[in-house]
């Protein structure tokens, strides 16, 4: 039997159709499998600012994006290649890498993520990404296919990702890149703000898209506040995949409302 995987976030990117997804901080598999009822196409894991670690928890929300039919992406803690290497063994669709500010950062990410000849992951076949060696397994076939279909995306999330744009974004086996505003702006002191109205904000996206887009890389944005008008501005800007909020906004947004009609209730009492 072949393992489970998401196929469906690969095959709308390679139409050049967007997709649409949430971060996903509280470690809930509710919270995942909700998303993917709604027919969200990737679930952000967060495992860097969250209490989930790469182990048996991580491997949970992997195992419930999958069976909710949503691509997990796992942002990890940084370049450390086992986080890399375990996400990807659990069956993630792909690893999200933060703070990359340097091309050797970006090599040791694809180093870890890929196997030869584009990097040097290590291998065990006793893991659910090679169906943990199970009938009609092949080294290669896994290795191959391994390759091909996890995504690596470093994040851009500071002035100095943009002061090495360039060489950055020539590393090969760089699938996507994700830009992240608020970390931006806390490295340049300046506003902070996830709508990306800053000017200076908006023009390290508008450079992220057109040299991403300029070496067949696609990027990632968020969409705050997720509605409808910002979903086609960030379209209209060139950003293939976009962040719909997250799981912690969600709640608070559905408690807000709620504290919003007891104090209406009690005024009208």
């Amino acid at each position: 039997m072949a393992p489970p995987e998401n196929r469906s976030l690969a095959a709308k990117m390679q139409r050049g159709e967007p997709t649409f997804g949430a971060t996903f901080y509280t470690g809930s598999t509710v919270a995942i499998e909700a998303a993917g009822n709604w027919g969200l196409d990737f679930a952000f894991i967060d495992a860097e600012h969250t209490p989930v670690n790469v182990d048996s928890h991580l491997e949970k929300l992997v195992m419930a994006s999958l069976l909710a039919g949503i691509a997990p992406l796992v942002r990890v803690r940084g370049t450390n290649e086992w986080d890399i290497r375990k996400s990807l063994e659990f069956g993630a669709t792909g690893v999200i890498v933060p703070q990359v500010g340097t091309a050797d950062q970006a090599r040791a990410i694809v180093r870890a993520a890929k196997f030869p000849p584009v990097g040097r992951r290590g291998g065990d076949a006793s893991c659910r990404a090679a169906g943990f060696a199970g009938p009609g397994f092949q080294w290669s076939r896994y290795m191959e296919h391994e390759n091909a279909t996890r995504l690596v995306i470093p994040m851009a999330e500071s002035y100095e990702f943009f002061d090495n744009i360039d060489a950055i974004l020539e590393v090969e086996g760089i699938d996507v890149i994700n830009f992240g505003p608020a970390d931006y702006s806390i490295s340049r002191r300046i506003s902070i703000d996830y709508s990306m109205a800053h000017p200076e904000v908006e023009e390290r996206l508008a450079e992220l898209v057109e040299k991403c887009h300029a070496r067949g890389i696609k990027v990632m944005a968020p969409c705050i506040p997720p509605v409808a008008e910002n979903v086609t501005a960030l379209r209209k800007r060139g950003v293939d995949m976009i962040i719909m909020g997250n799981d912690v906004m969600f709640l608070n947004e559905g408690c807000r409302r709620a504290r919003e009609a007891i104090d209406t209730a009690a005024k009208t009492a």
